[in-house]
This record gives C-alpha cells, structure tokens and sequence, in this order.
C-alpha cells in the first residue's frame, strides 16, 4: 500500500523561528547538509554580530563560517539585507536562506549574486509533510544555489562591461584628438560598442573606426538596407574598378570585402592596437587611425562622390 503525501502548516511544526525551527535546525544540521550536498558542523544559535543576532552560524570543511538565517513566511527583503549583512560581519563565503515561500524577485537577486560575488548563496523552500497519519517531517527543497556555469555567466558579465566601459573611454580620447586635425567625425558621441562611424554622403554608407582587443580598424561600411545587397555590390563593384588610383593616393594596399555571410561590403585598413593595449599605449595607435582615415577618405572620396549622385 502506497501512503499518500500532505502538507502540514509550518506554524503547526515550528510555532516560532528563533525558539522553534531555529533550535530544531541546531540539532538537525544532517537535514540541510543531504538537501544541499555540504558537511556544514558545529551550529551555533544567535551569535552575536554586532548589534545583531545571526539565526545560526556553521562551519564549513574548512572551518570557515557558514551563515543560515530562517524565516517562517515568505521570504522579504528585511531578511535578504541580514543574510548579507551577516555574511560581511562574519567574513562568511556560504549564505543559506531558508524560508517558506520565496517570491521571483528574491530568487533572481540570490542567482545574480552567485553570478557576480565570490560568495556562494543558497535559497531553500521549507515545508512540513506526513504520509497518513505519521508525524510531520521537513522538506528542504533548494530553489537557487551556487554553480560553475553561474560563476562563470558572472565572468562573462564583467568582462562586457569592462569591455564596454573601456572602449567608451577609448573612443572618447579618439574623438578630442580626432577634433583637431579633421571635421569628419566632430559630430558624434563616444559610444560602447566596437565601432563608431559617420556617414559617408547618404545613408547607409560610413567611415568608420572600428576595434577589437588587439587590433584597429579604418573602414568604408557599404550598407544601404534590408533588401539592398545588389545596390552595395553596384556601389562596391563601382569603386573596385577605380582600386589602382585609390590604393595609389592612399600609399598602400586595401582589404576589399564583399562579405558573403553578410548583405554588406566593406573597404577597409586594419593594424595592431586594440582596447586592450595598456592606455599609454592608446594615444599612438589613436594617432595611427585618425591619420589613416584622413588618408583614407581622402584616397576613397573622390571616386565616391560621383557615385553618391546616382543614389
């Protein structure tokens, strides 16, 4: 014969935290660690931190504090800020939040800070359950916790972000000194992403600058639109035939492109120096790119004008 489950209200099992599921949790360290894999010891109830008391401090493998803190109801961001206060105070790397209900906000906090902090937190649903007629037994039910794949999703995070703030910086030190020797990109912003242009004559065509972590880039960007890819390549093809006399004026060879995983086609010079080069280093490759691109347009414009007027 196969019992049937139920659930029991917790304030039937556990009528308070602190003097009920907190002393019950003390002497039944074993539950959590089979919920959550750990060999968490030596529990101690309402240690003090500062002017606060932690529900329950364990130690580790290692024997470095582990904070738990319990709440019989959903969970809220009083308790939240304690965890995280308690993990502070005790120098903890382990935060375990126990709760009865915890809401989606709360779960997305707990998962974005395995993401983002060296820490690692654990969010558990507790309920209380009996088959039949036997006595109640808890259920610890992990909701959220620690991970590779989360750590490294948080790496991931943080390097775009460096990545981005970075460039930003680059382009903003590209554009000032840009400013002093030609008007062609004096009108635009400095951005995060790894390019930044302004248009050459109509839309869809742009000089470009554009980045990477090693190296730089000055470019023509030919694309007029969904639905265009015969245009770019009249516009490309147009200018392939004036190649010799451009790449004559501009002293050296180009990269042609008709970029066949792409509608669009580009003309473009690239060198070594990236975002990634230590900022001493950016105002000479800075240099390098703006005047290439004054050169650049300079060996591109002419044969382009003509064609603009067909546009």
């Amino acid at each position: 014969m196969i019992g049937k489950i139920s659930r029991v209200a917790l304030r039937e099992v556990w009528r308070h935290e602190a003097y009920d599921l907190t002393v019950w949790l003390e002497s039944n360290i074993d539950v959590l660690n089979e919920a959550l894999g750990l060999r968490l010891s030596n529990p101690e109830r309402e240690r003090s931190a500062g002017s606060f008391n932690i529900d329950i401090v364990a130690e580790d493998e290692s024997g470095n504090p582990v904070i738990i803190e319990n709440q019989l109801e959903k969970s809220n961001h009083d308790h939240l800020g304690k965890v995280l206060t308690y993990l502070v105070a005790m120098g903890a790397k382990i935060g375990i939040w126990i709760v009865a209900d915890p809401r989606p906000e709360h779960i997305s906090v707990i998962s974005w800070l395995n993401e983002s902090t060296a820490a690692d937190f654990y969010l558990l649903k507790i309920e209380a359950i009996k088959i039949g007629d036997s006595p109640a037994a808890p259920l610890l039910t992990p909701i959220v916790g620690p991970s590779e794949e989360a750590k490294e999703i948080g790496r991931t995070k943080k390097d775009i972000a460096e990545r981005y703030l970075i460039r930003e910086q680059f382009w903003a030190k590209l554009l000032v000194i840009a400013k002093t020797k030609t008007k062609l990109h004096a009108s635009i912003s400095p951005g995060k992403h790894n390019w930044i242009g302004t248009s050459a004559g109509k839309p869809g065509l742009g000089y470009n600058y554009s980045l990477t972590k090693d190296h730089s880039q000055v470019e023509l960007y030919i694309d007029r639109g969904k639905g265009q890819e015969e245009e770019n390549l009249r516009i490309f093809g147009d200018l392939s035939k004036s190649r010799a006399e451009i790449e004559e004026v501009f002293g050296e060879p180009l990269d042609w492109q008709e970029l066949e995983e792409s509608r669009a086609c580009r003309i473009a010079k690239r060198f070594s120096g990236g975002y990634r080069a230590n900022e001493d280093e950016w105002e000479k490759i800075i240099t390098v790119m703006i005047d290439t691109m004054m050169n650049f347009e300079n060996a591109i414009g002419p044969k382009l004008k003509p064609i603009l007027k067909t546009l």
